[in-house]
């Protein structure tokens, strides 16, 4: 089984959930705050944006992945692929410097949504090739 198009997103957002998880080490020790987000507003932005990038990332990539394996349109599948890649960085951009709403985070959120929207209903439709 040979699944290039899932291993590039996967590749890229394994380095970007480097990077951020480096933030938020990097935070703990320069703050002294071993567990949770030790009451700092922009700590907590922090932390965050790891989170929520943890949380919506692994089930697009399941989606993603699935879609592969059954054959789903190459073209399709990149861009779901790169919706989840720019959304995820754009919104954790956005988490991370405003502290209300902005259009990084509504931008990122909705491509996020995008890519598993289009993923989901890829795998949906696959059942009836």
């Amino acid at each position: 089984m040979h699944t290039p198009i899932t291993a590039f997103y996967a590749g890229l957002l394994g380095i970007y959930l480097l990077y951020l998880s480096a933030l938020v080490v990097r935070g703990r020790f320069k703050k002294q705050i071993p567990l949770g987000d030790g009451g700092d507003f922009h700590f907590q932005q922090v932390v965050r944006a790891h989170g929520n990038f943890t949380e919506y990332t692994p089930i697009v990539l399941i989606l993603l992945f699935v879609a592969e394996v059954n054959g789903s349109n190459s073209i399709l599948l990149h861009c779901a692929g790169s919706a989840l890649l720019f959304g995820r960085v754009i919104h954790s951009f956005g988490l991370r410097r405003h502290t209300g709403p902005s259009w990084q985070r509504v931008s990122g959120m909705l491509m996020t949504f995008l890519s598993l929207v289009i993923l989901s209903i890829l795998n949906i439709l696959i059942l009836y090739k």
